[in-house]
Parts: C-alpha cells; sequence; structure tokens
C-alpha cells in the first residue's frame, strides 16, 4: 500500500464534496492521520500504518539489510523491530535478559544461558539451543568484529541452555551478546541475498532494499501482538526532504532531522524524544600520513578545533562536547581524562617552534617547502559530518592549517589508500555493550579493524591485554581510562562532540523513544 502525501494547496473548490475537502484540508494541515494509518484504503480497513523516515540506514553506514552476521547491518535488524539478541540494555545500559532469561559464569572461560521456552523465529521455527547454537557459530565464522570481541571457542547446547566456551577469559561476553550483531536468526531459513532474515522481533520483513524496508508485524510474537500492521522505513540522504516529509505526513516519525529544525517541532502536533548516547563524532590521523606523523601537528589540530562552538553554533546545542571516547555519564567517561583545550594562540606557537612558518604571507604555513595541508576525509550519511568539517576548516585555519575536505559517499574505498588522506572523520558509538572494551577492541589496537591510521602504542595493547582479562568492574573502569588517557597524549585520536539523539514523531504515535545505545527504534510498544 503507498503512502498519500497530502499537500496544503492547489485542492479544487467543488461543493459537492465539502465534507471530503475538510477531511482533507485537516490532514494538510495536522499532517497525520491519514498518513499514519496508510491513507483512504488503510483507514477503511482498520489497518494502522507508519512511515518511518531515517538518515541512519543505507550504504554509507555499512548497515544494509538485516544480516546481522554481515557489518553492521545487525543494527537494522535490531532498530527495525526484526532481530532480537540474548540480552539487551537498560536505560542505565546495563544488561538484562531478553531471548535468554538468565546466565551464569561457571568459571573464567565458561558461561552457562538458559534461554526462553516461548520464543519462535517468524520462520515458525522454536527457538532453542540447537537454533541458538547454528546463530553464533555463523556469527563467529563470518562477522569481523565477534570473533576478536568475543574470543568464543566452543558452544554446546542442550535443550534450552547452551554453554559458551571461550578461548581466554571474556569478562565482558554478556555485554557483546547485547551487541545487534549478536541477533538470533533462523540459520536453516537462510539469508536472502538482499539481506532479509528470519528473526524474533515483533516485525517480519517482506522487502528489503538499500533504500527501503517494508515491514509487517508478526503474527507470532513471543512479547505479545504488535500493534501497527505495517511499518515502512524509508532512507533519507536531504535532511531538508526529511523535515518536509515530516511535516506533510508522508512520513510519521523520524530520525536524523538537522539540527535547526527541532524548533519546528516543539508544539502539540508533535513528540521530540531525546537522550544522549556514546555516538561520538571523532577523528583519527592517518600515520602513514609525512604531515601526521608530526606529533606538532596532530597537538595543533587537537588544540585547533573549537568544539564549544562546534556545539553550540552548528548544532544548536543539541550535542556536549567531548573530551574523549566515552561520555561522562560512564564512570570511564570524559570526567576521568584530559585533554588539550581549545587554544589557537597555543596551537599557532607549537607549529612555529616546530618549523611550521608562514613565509610567502599567504596565511598557510610551511615546513621544508610542503604546506600544511590537511586532507579531511568524511562522508555525508552523518548529519554532524559536514558541520565538524566546515567548523575545523574554518579554526584551523586561523593558525595557518589549510583543511581540504572531501566528504564523499565513497569514503570507504578512499580510506583504503594511505596516501589519500590525512585525517578520517567519522561518527563511532563507543560504549554500545555499556563496556569500554568494544571501542578499544575494534578501533585503537595494532590489530584493530576499524584502526584506519594505523595508530600503534605497545602501552595501549598491554593495557588492553589486561582489560580483557578483568572481570572487576572498578578495575575495568581504570584501565580504560589509562587506554582512554594514552590515545589522548599520542594525538592520535581526537573527539569532537557526542551525539544527542533525538526521534521526532507526530502526536499520534505512541511508544518510540530514543535510547542510550541508539538501538531499539522499532518496537511492540509502537502504536499509531
Amino acid at each position: 500500500m503507498k503512502s498519500i502525501k497530502w499537500k496544503r494547496n492547489g485542492f479544487a473548490l467543488m461543493a459537492v464534496a465539502l465534507a471530503a475537502m475538510l477531511a482533507v484540508a485537516l490532514a494538510g494541515c495536522g499532517g497525520s492521520q491519514q498518513a499514519g494509518q496508510g491513507g483512504a484504503a488503510g483507514a477503511a480497513s482498520g489497518e494502522k500504518r507508519l512511515v518511518y523516515g531515517t538518515t541512519g540506514y543505507g550504504p554509507q553506514m555499512d548497515d544494509v539489510g538485516l544480516n546481522p552476521h554481515s557489518a553492521y547491518s545487525g543494527w537494522s535488524a535490531v532498530r527495525y523491530g526484526v532481530g532480537e539478541t540474548l540480552f539487551r540494555f537498560s536505560d542505565a545500559m546495563e544488561a538484562e535478559p531478553w531471548l535468554a532469561t538468565s546466565y551464569e559464569f561457571l568459571d573464567d572461560t565458561h558461561v552457562k544461558i538458559v534461554l526462553r521456552d516461548d520464543v519462535k523465529f517468524s520462520s515458525g521455527r522454536v527457538m532453542d539451543g540447537a537454533a541458538v547454537k547454528e546463530c553464533l557459530d555463523d556469527l563467529v565464522a563470518k562477522h569481523d568484529r565477534a570473533p576478536s570481541d568475543m574470543k568464543i571457542a566452543n558452544i554446546t547446547a542442550e535443550g534450552n541452555t547452551i554453554t559458551i566456551q571461550t578461548a581466554e577469559p571474556c569478562p565482558a561476553l554478556i555485554n557483546y551478546l547485547c551487541d545487534p550483531y549478536g541477533a538470533i536468526i533462523d540459520m536453516k531459513a537462510g539469508v536472502t541475498p538482499e539481506g532479509n532474515v528470519a528473526g524474533t522481533g515483533p516485525y517480519v520483513a517482506e522487502t528489503v532494499t538499500d533504500t527501503e524496508i517494508t515491514l509487517h508485524k508478526n503474527e507470532g510474537y513471543w512479547g505479545g501482538k504488535p500493534k501497527v500492521d505495517t511499518v515502512i522505513v524509508r532512507t533519507f540522504s536531504d535532511t531538508d526532504a526529511l523535515q518536509s516529509a515530516l511535516q506533510s505526513g508522508e512520513v510519521n516519525a523520524t530520525y536524523g532531522l538537522a539540527y535547526s529544525s527541532y524548533q519546528l517541532f516543539n508544539n502539540d502536533a508533535y513528540h521530540v524524544s531525546d537522550c544522549f548516547t556514546s555516538r561520538v563524532f571523532f577523528g583519527q590521523a592517518n600515520y602513514a600520513s609525512p604531515v601526521m606523523t608530526d606529533e606538532a601537528v596532530r597537538k595543533a589540530i587537537a588544540m585547533g578545533i573549537d568544539k564549544e562552538g562546534f556545539v553550540k553554533t552548528l548544532l544548536n546545542g543539541r550535542g556536549q562536547p567531548a573530551k574523549g571516547p566515552f561520555p561522562a555519564t560512564l564512570k570511564f567517561g570524559d570526567n576521568t581524562v584530559t585533554t588539550e583545550a581549545y587554544d589557537p594562540k597555543a596551537a599557532a606557537k607549537l607549529l612555529e617552534e616546530s618549523g611550521w612558518v608562514d613565509g610567502d604571507g599567504d596565511g598557510i604555513r610551511e615546513k621544508g617547502g610542503q604546506k600544511l595541508t590537511v586532507r579531511w576525509l568524511t562522508y555525508p550519511g552523518r548529519l554532524e559530518l559536514p558541520l565538524l568539517a566546515e567548523a575545523a576548516q574554518a579554526s584551523l585555519k586561523e593558525i595557518g592549517v589549510d583543511v581540504q575536505v572531501n566528504s564523499t559517499a565513497n569514503h570507504a574505498e578512499i580510506r583504503k589508500d594511505a596516501n589519500a588522506w590525512d585525517v578520517y572523520v567519522s561518527a563511532l558509538t563507543t560504549a554500545p555493550t555499556g563496556d569500554p572494551e568494544y571501542f578499544f577492541s575494534s578501533t585503537c589496537l595494532s590489530e584493530s579493524t576499524k584502526n584506519f591510521g594505523a595508530y600503534r602504542s605497545q602501552k595501549l595493547d598491554e593495557l588492553y591485554a589486561q582489560l580483557h582479562k578483568e572481570f572487576d568492574p572498578n578495575t575495568r573502569a581504570k584501565l580504560a581510562t589509562q587506554m582512554s588517557q594514552t590515545i589522548l597524549d599520542d594525538h592520535g585520536y581526537f573527539f569532537a562532540s557526542f551525539l544527542q539523539m533525538g526521534i521526532v514523531s507526530q502526536a499520534n504515535v505512541a511508544g518510540m523513544a530514543a535510547h542510550p545505545c541508539d538501538y531499539y527504534e522499532i518496537t511492540a510498544d509502537l502504536d499509531v
């Protein structure tokens, strides 16, 4: 069923259709009821229908499709109500049972997990220990991060119980099982070429493309009957188009609006759900770049970015300046580390003392005949990233650094060429598991898959080896603080701001709320 987009003007004035005109006009001004229930046909049949517009889905996000064993597509599976994990996060980011009912560490390398006995996949198959083992075995065989995270050596299944044996102590295993890549899917049902799967969630995907997902309620959902019959998840690359779609009623709820747009929806016709997350906008220095191997340059960049101004001016205050990789709400977060304050005068002096001077008077420093040019690679899929590039380009120019911005959807290919960029700036949820280990293991270690700048630190690797085996939460937090301070002191990474996640919906949409982990968008609680 196609959505109906009501327009505010262009209605023919026909006296014979006065009642119909009033209904259409009201839909145009209020912008929600007809679109929210699938147009006239949907309303007549009693079907509830919702269109969800987002900038968080697509090739730039590495989350196309719903197969949790591929890149970050597990985020889509969990976000859009198709997949669920054995454990999930509370609002306080503490792991709690979901598809599992309990767990017990038998020793440092064995954990026994008891599963729910009332869950079926959307394929109709019962979810038991054997099915979960099949799924996790496939995850470990195919995913790029899960094996190094969880260290799973063997899984045994007996009835509704699985026992996971790890190759070494893995204290954060339960947290990792909350990660969307751990969504449990029916491996016997398989994965379609488009990335569709049979999960356990409240919704079943009918069609999947790289721009849209059509979902229908799962009539056999173990958690109760979903209230909305059909959900369309539609990706938008243009935030102005997303704003217009919400205003017109073409979409009923949104994720990823431009920061300047939120004030337009601060009224009784809409609902705004906000929360701070650990998604951070940050840069990685390319250690293969001759410019970035100069520590003075790396430190000057850290000192030359006006984070407060970026958040206040370009994000309209909808963010939180960052010191390190974790927000202050976590006990290993920003309040435990120190970093360079914004100080353009000190940054300019540092460059001057390091031999970077403006000899020809053009405002850009040189050293040994080389201009101080920084090739800034980023992508437009996250609205904040081009804005950050704009802010950095302006503030770093004041200290004599020429920032050349390449904001492109092709960033993943370009970053493979170490000679093509100097700084790679992206967005990452650093603590999606409620634990510090994830960020370091994925991004900062010598063998990390997302360590695109080839940063190396023997001290960091040694601290991580301790963290990975440490079970005490307080000791883990102290180690994480030391690790954050290490990468900050090396100036291998800089952190700009944390995301204030906002979901804006029409007032008649209920059960959709932002969550600190940045998952759980479409749930069985959704209603229109």
